[in-house]
């Protein structure tokens, strides 16, 4: 299991998102990851045309710090970085996450990636949601209100979990990709075949005497702000989908 991770949204440009991923699934997906990295995933915002966010997982912390200096510093990087990076605005909007427990990393046992180039029919999973609760800087309780309380109930409403992470409180030990080290985040991923049947679970939701009357304002009271949700389109290589 993977017990590092980054959860990485970048701006671009108008119009350069396509031009991105396709760059990115064509070279950057099997040259990390014979680096000792993992991708779980790449994808569109479906909320703004100008956002691309993915996953990457490492070992641990030494590992992270080895495999990107050796996949920044290396050929692959070297010949595409130009491009890369000319799409982007921003990229360091970065938060650096970890399982909240033993059994909450991503499982993609039995899972394949598409051959780039492959036209993919997204037919398996078309949505997936990260679901981001801001913490205040002593809420490390949250985590065991969530796997008791919150999840059970998710689980029994159609929406189980296909991760529940944490911040990784680790110093950031490759500074040349900043991470953000203000974020105390709780972050749970769920996967749906479409957009109405995300919308129906939240309908479910709020039916639920548990979640509206008991669960919704135990959680409330831990979060230093609102929650925010991204809501996101697998690429074709995306391993989540």
């Amino acid at each position: 299991m993977t017990e590092v991770l980054e959860l990485r949204q970048y701006t671009l440009h108008p119009g350069q998102r396509d031009v991105l991923i396709e760059l990115f699934d064509r070279e950057f997906v099997e040259s990390q990851e014979a680096l000792g990295m993992r991708l779980y995933g790449q994808f569109r915002d479906l909320d703004d045309p100008d956002r691309f966010v993915w996953f990457r997982g490492f070992p641990d912390m030494e590992t992270r710090a080895t495999a990107l200096a050796a996949f920044y510093g290396g050929p692959v990087w070297a010949e595409h970085k130009e491009v890369a990076n000319a799409t982007m605005v921003t990229f360091d909007d970065v938060l650096l996450l970890r399982p909240a427990a033993p059994d909450c990393g991503f499982d993609l046992a039995g899972r394949t990636r598409a051959p780039a180039g492959a036209d993919v029919e997204d037919a398996e999973v078309s949505l997936v949601t990260v679901t981001l609760y801001h913490l205040p800087p002593d809420g490390d309780d949250f985590a065991e209100f969530f796997l008791t309380e919150v999840r059970p109930l998710l689980v029994e409403t159609g929406a189980p979990p296909l991760a529940c992470l944490r911040t990784e409180t680790a110093e950031n030990n490759y500074p040349a990709l900043p991470v953000r080290a203000d974020a105390n985040v709780f972050a749970w991923v769920a996967a749906y075949p479409d957009q109405e049947a995300h919308l129906e679970h939240v309908r479910t939701l709020g039916r639920s005497a548990r979640w509206t009357h008991e669960l919704l304002p135990l959680l409330t009271k831990y979060l230093a702000r609102p929650p925010e949700q991204l809501h996101l389109a697998p690429t074709d290589r995306s391993l989540l989908r």
